[in-house]
């Protein structure tokens, strides 16, 4: 509670900054930007998060996330329809968290490895993926080549984007969808076994398996969570930009997605965290980034951020821990 209140803090200053630095960072469309691009880290963060609270860790979330945006351009670019290539990249991510999982689970590799290496692997899938399009996909070239997709590409870019033919935002779609998975997932952490599960196995793994808990089964389960959570943010980041670099799309955005875990009271080792704060955290950055902007700063500042700001957490999660410790 102590953490979400900090966070909820954190926002609050951050937004009274952002109404103070511009009269125009006032303005609905630009708030209305901001929310959307919450939405977006926050969905990758919600997997990512989960990945943390049974102790484990993914690298591989904004590789992913570039993979699946680069696919799906490439496939609706070459005749499939929009409404069938979605699934079909929601099943490359479910494909990629399996791969992760049954490499930790089964061959008991380092989460940190095995998702760092993914991280490589899937950034050369989406070189050679987008290779016939020179490396860039967009929807102008899909629409080119197939001129029958523009009604069910703007459907898929009004309920998932917010955005209309033209291209106006109409409504934070992408922060609504967060809202909506946020919600299912604070109920399988919060009101389910699974949920207890997930904590027990991330707080003492040991422990959960002697109390009967399928630890592989479970950590498996939120690996194929975290990276189709991730393929389908590649989808929603396709259709929200006209052009996707296949060598860029996604990148560092893993690093966002654990930012947003451990200011929203995920601890790195395991065992803690809520939806709401997934939520809170997710909201940071975005915000700090149109800060920056209105406020004429350098961009270079936003890593520096992210660095300090990690390992703030980490020292607040040490120090919590060492208090809990000593207080028993």
């Amino acid at each position: 509670m102590i953490r979400i209140v900090g966070v909820l803090g954190l926002l609050v200053g951050l937004y009274a900054a952002l109404l103070a630095s511009n009269p125009a960072a006032g303005d609905t469309d630009n708030l209305m930007g901001v929310a959307n691009l919450q939405g977006r880290f926050g969905i990758i963060t919600l997997g990512a998060a989960l990945v943390i609270i049974v102790g484990g860790i993914d690298l591989s979330v904004g590789s992913v996330v570039g993979c699946g945006a680069v696919l799906f351009g490439v496939l609706v670019t070459d005749g499939v329809h929009p409404f069938a290539a979605v699934p079909l990249v929601v099943l490359f991510g479910m494909l990629v968290g399996l791969g992760n999982g049954l490499l930790v689970t089964r061959l008991k590799l380092q989460p940190f490895l095995v998702t760092l290496c993914g991280m490589f692997v899937y950034r050369g899938v989406a070189r050679l993926v987008g290779e016939a399009l020179l490396g860039t996909v967009s929807r102008a070239a899909a629409l080119e080549k197939n001129p029958d997709f523009r009604a069910p590409l703007d459907t898929l870019r009004r309920f998932l984007i917010g955005k209309d033919s033209t291209g106006e935002l109409l409504f934070p779609a992408q922060f609504v969808l967060l809202l909506l998975l946020a919600a299912v997932v604070g109920f399988f952490l919060h009101r389910t076994a699974f949920g207890r599960y997930w904590y027990a196995i991330g707080h003492n793994e040991l422990a959960a398996r002697y109390a009967g808990v399928n630890v592989n089964r479970n950590r498996l389960v939120v690996y194929v969570v975290c990276s189709t959570l991730a393929a389908f943010t590649g989808v929603l980041l396709f259709l929200d930009t006209s052009t996707v670099q296949s060598n860029g799309a996604g990148e560092t955005w893993e690093l966002y997605a654990i930012l947003g875990a451990v200011l929203g009271g995920c601890s790195l080792r395991g065992g803690e965290g809520t939806a709401v704060g997934m939520v809170l955290g997710a909201m940071v950055l975005p915000v700090l980034e149109n800060l920056v902007r209105f406020r004429g700063l350098k961009n270079d500042v936003i890593p520096a951020v992210i660095g300090l700001t990690l390992l703030f957490g980490t020292i607040v999660d040490e120090l919590i821990r060492r208090r809990s410790r000593l207080s028993r």
